[in-house]
Order: structure tokens, then C-alpha cells, then sequence
């Protein structure tokens, strides 16, 4: 069975305050995802002050490994404001991308994010960190976009923001999850059985998080074959499907991105929560962690 790793980072950040915005190396977590039989990754920066720069490392990455490797375009909604579309359609032209990730840690996601998704026809991969009453603004607004929300709504494991996720799936056909960092197992389950299995993308949030242990946790749901292939690696491929099929259509060669990458044109602004995305976040109604 393929098995495709939808949520995976990779390259360097520059906030060095912890993991997920200083380095996030592919050494280990490769070896234990051909242990475990993963076949695909899809790869997007840690945190980084210019994603211009980060999407262009991760880019390198996949070039290496075509094939084995694809690549998400990270932007910032806020400072990326008006050249969102210009640095996603370049990354879909020249490198092979064939998705958007977003992160509330980053800033709240903004129209020119779902109008640029809807021009190319990408899926958009946005953490909400439990702010989960969006989605059903982005679900509406923009029905003939596909949004995947990782970690069910939560890495926090904000059980009402998990719950609240749960209800979009089964009432939106564009809203989407992936299995990433789900430690509420019963929550999972709860999602295929109310979602169906075309809305759950297997993800292991790697480098940081084993890729053996989160697969663990779907074969555990005890699927039959056709769904556990749906969500093992069928439904990825269906919403990327159109992004892959041009990108295979294009005569570029990815050569050219064999390049130095240039250094941040800014360092990161010092954040009060010290950098932590899954930090309680200031007024919030309900608690993060």
C-alpha cells in the first residue's frame, strides 16, 4: 500500500527559540519512515522570517528526491501581504509545489491566501492552533477550496476546538484533516466515523514526531483496505491532483534551483510567547495547552 506523509518540515528556520523555528533535519526521521513503509513526503519550512527563503531550501530538498518528495509554499498572511500570489504561483511554476500551508502562529489567514488557492487550484494546509470557528467562514466563503486542518484543530489537544473541527468535517465536503500529533485517539475515530475517510489525510508532523508511532495510530482505527488507502495516501493524491498534473505537463527543468540560498533579508522580531507556536496565546478564550 503507498503510504504518503502529508505534514512533514523541513530545512532551517532563523528564530532559534526552539525546534520548530531552528532546524528540522530529514536524517532520522527518513530512516524510520522507510521502516515504517512510507513511500511520499510533502515537505514545508519550519518557522522562518522570510518563507521567500525557506520555500526556495525546501525546494532545493525536493528537487534532490523527485518523486519521493513534494513541496507546500509556506507565506505569512501578514507579511507576505501582496506578493502571496506571486510567491506561491512561482513556486508552483518553477519548483513543483502543489499545496499552501499557513500558520496561525504566523498570522490569522487572509482572503489573498484563499483567492491565490482557488486561482491555482492548491489545497490550503492551515493550522488554526484551536481557533477552529473560522473554518466554517473559509468552508463557506470558499466551497471550491479544499482546507486541511492538521492536528484535528489542535496540537494542544483543545478538546472543544477538536470537537468543533469534527462537526466541520462532516458538514463541509472542503474541509479536510490530517492525523498529525491526534493524541485524543478516541477523537480520530470519532472523525472517520462522522467524517467518512475521504476527509482524514495521514500526516506525522516529522521531523519532530516519529513517523512509525503516528502511523501507528491509523493502522490502530482498524480501517477497511479502501479506506485506510484513502486516507494512507488516496485523498492526498486527489487534492493535489490537478497542482501534480501540471507541474508534470511543464517542460521546466528544476536545475535551476540548485542555488545557494540567500541569507533572511530581516531577522525575526522578538514574540512574547518566546516563539512557541502551542503557547497559551494572549486573551485567549480558552486555554491552549
Amino acid at each position: 500500500m503507498e503510504i504518503v506523509d502529508s505534514h512533514c518540515h523541513a530545512g532551517q528556520g532563523d528564530g532559534l527559540t526552539g525546534p520548530w523555528d531552528t532546524s528540522a533535519p530529514l536524517g532520522a526521521y527518513l530512516r524510520r519512515a522507510r521502516a515504517a513503509g512510507i513511500t511520499r513526503s510533502v515537505l514545508f519550512p519550519a518557522f522562518h522570517s522570510d518563507y521567500a527563503v525557506a520555500n526556495r531550501e525546501v525546494a532545493m530538498i525536493v528537487a534532490a528526491r523527485p518523486g519521493r518528495f513534494y513541496g507546500y509554499a509556506m507565506v505569512n498572511p501578514a507579511r507576505d501581504a501582496g506578493r502571496v500570489h506571486q510567491m506561491v504561483s512561482h513556486a508552483v511554476r518553477a519548483w513543483g509545489f502543489c499545496g499552501i500551508k499557513v500558520h496561525r502562529h504566523d498570522a490569522r489567514i487572509s482572503r489573498e491566501v484563499c483567492e491565490t488557492a482557488r486561482r491555482l487550484s492548491l489545497p490550503v494546509l492551515y493550522d488554526v492552533m484551536g481557533e477552529a470557528s473560522v473554518v466554517e467562514l473559509l468552508a463557506t466563503e470558499y466551497p471550491d477550496v479544499a482546507f486541511i486542518v492538521p492536528h484535528l484543530g489542535s496540537f494542544s489537544d483543545d478538546w472543544a476546538a477538536q470537537r468543533t473541527i469534527i462537526e466541520q468535517l462532516a458538514a463541509h465536503p472542503n474541509v479536510h484533516t490530517d492525523t498529525s500529533g491526534v493524541r485524543r485517539f478516541d477523537l480520530l475515530a470519532e472523525a472517520v466515523a462522522r467524517a467518512g475517510p475521504a476527509k482524514i489525510l495521514f500526516g506525522t508532523d516529522g521531523p519532530w514526531l516519529h513517523p512509525g508511532v503516528e502511523l501507528a495510530k491509523v493502522r490502530a482505527l482498524r480501517l477497511p483496505y479502501a479506506a485506510e488507502r484513502l486516507v494512507m495516501a488516496g485523498n492526498w493524491l486527489r487534492l493535489t491532483a490537478r497542482a501534480r498534473a501540471r507541474w508534470a505537463r511543464q517542460p521546466e527543468s528544476r536545475a535551476g534551483i540548485l542555488q545557494e540560498v540567500p541569507p533572511p533579508a530581516h531577522a525575526p522580531a522578538p514574540r512574547a510567547d518566546g516563539g512557541d507556536p502551542w503557547a497559551v496565546q494572549p486573551g485567549a478564550a480558552v486555554s491552549q495547552r
